[in-house]
């Protein structure tokens, strides 16, 4: 079931990718409606690190959540160009040599003590932290009033601060990303005892408490636990939440959706925590949480979270780094247009379902569907990801959405095989603050 507000699943019998959790009362397709547009941020730049410094990507036109949200008018995307990625006008652009300062190493951030509900004279209650009350505000989206209620239930306590990050995708050349209109949420509440508690309603079973140690081995967490873990001791090393954190996160989609997971949900934990510790009215230096990020992450996608963190409607973030030197690299940023719904055109993502016998080619299969879709009207198609899955990005005209959703379904119910997944996708705005 789709929530108001929420991007619907187009497709056969599918309506996006449940979130799970006990007895499915995770955010089942939670749409993102308060992502995007209402977000404000740094001014665009050519060169140098975008949004050190500044308050979040800016929403340059309205490039709403839904699917019918439009942006700045992409200027003329093409059919296909080699590879099959889509190409706007302003896509196949070279980035102009850094004029920037090479950085110097990590800023010393500007912290505040944690926003504790004690801080507050005479305050008592979960309205006495800034996300207290988010769980029982009717007109907040589902997702964060789940994952505000989630971190409450879970471990006793409010939060300080929520936030989300949209999920990203690559758009077929190097360094090219966009973010999409589904977010991750992250509900963080400050500690004083050097204890981390983390909580998933993802992971129902495997919540855990572990001591926040700045050095040498983790100590054992369950599997899903390891990642937010490390990246906690990078942001504690580094002045943010040195005494602990209560930390529940929560996405709006699953892995089986094809999207990446692991880059969104590491924007929202990094955001939510450090927030709780810049002063209020600020916005946390994003440019030093990528580089965080990295360092704590470096398996993950940078450029993935780099999208997720500076982001804006109808715009595609293309993402360069200065040459190999003694200074540490430093990346430079430019927005070009890519906005298909305002060019009459839809950006949806093919998700095959897992196969009941466990003998699906994946690669086949998606090549197949991509064939069908092609066939009947579609423009390009293209894997999200760096490495194959199980979904492909498919940019088709508005007109021929039914079709394309038809002759793939077909194809595939004849031969037995479930039908794949069909999902809207918005070109949507960057990481923000909830509560």
């Amino acid at each position: 079931m789709t929530a108001p507000g929420t991007p619907a699943a187009t497709g056969p019998a599918a309506t996006g990718p449940a979130a799970t959790g006990p007895a499915a009362t995770g955010p089942a397709a939670t749409g993102p409606a308060t992502i995007g547009p209402a977000a404000t941020g740094p001014a665009e730049t050519g060169s140098g690190e975008t949004g050190s410094g500044g308050k979040g990507p800016a929403a340059a036109g309205s490039g709403g959540m839904g699917p019918s949200g439009t942006g700045p008018a992409a200027a003329g995307l093409a059919v296909t160009v080699p590879g099959g990625s889509p190409a706007a006008a302003g896509l196949a652009i070279s980035v102009p040599s850094a004029t920037a300062p090479a950085a110097t190493g990590f800023a010393e951030p500007r912290l505040a003590e944690p926003r504790l509900a004690e801080s507050a004279p005479g305050a008592t209650g979960p309205a006495a932290l800034p996300g207290g009350d988010l769980a029982r505000r009717a007109t907040a989206d589902p997702l964060f009033r789940l994952v505000a209620y989630a971190l409450e239930a879970a471990h006793g306590r409010p939060p300080a601060a929520v936030w989300s990050a949209p999920y990203t995708f690559h758009l077929g050349s190097p360094g090219l990303v966009a973010a999409a209109g589904w977010p991750v949420a992250a509900a963080a509440a400050p500690r004083t005892d050097g204890l981390v508690r983390l909580s998933s309603l993802a992971h129902p079973a495997d919540g855990c408490d572990l001591p926040l140690t700045l050095s040498g081995p983790p100590p054992a967490t369950p599997a899903w636990a390891a990642r937010p873990y490390a990246l906690l001791r990078t942001l504690a090393r580094a002045g943010y939440g040195r005494g602990g954190t209560d930390l529940h996160v929560q996405g709006s989609l699953t892995q089986a959706a094809g999207l990446a997971t692991e880059e969104a949900a590491d924007c929202a934990v990094a955001l939510a925590v450090a927030d709780v510790h810049t002063p209020p009215g600020e916005d946390p230096d994003r440019a030093l949480l990528a580089r965080l990020m990295e360092e704590a992450l470096p398996d993950g996608d940078d450029a993935l979270r780099r999208g997720a963190l500076f982001a804006r409607p109808g715009r595609a973030l293309l993402i360069g780094h200065r040459p190999a030197g003694p200074e540490p690299r430093r990346h430079r940023q430019r927005y070009v247009p890519f906005d298909p719904a305002g060019s009459g055109s839809r950006l949806v993502l093919l998700a095959l379902r897992p196969d009941p016998d466990g003998t699906q080619d994946r690669t086949a299969e998606l090549a197949r569907a991509v064939a069908c879709a092609r066939r009947a009207g579609a423009l390009s198609a293209w894997p999200p990801g760096q490495r194959p899955g199980r979904s492909v990005l498919v940019l088709l005209p508005e007109a021929r959405l039914t079709a394309v959703r038809a002759a793939v379904a077909e194809d595939f119910r004849d031969r037995g095989l479930p039908v794949p997944r069909f999902l809207n996708i918005t070109v949507a705005g960057a990481a923000r603050r909830e509560a």
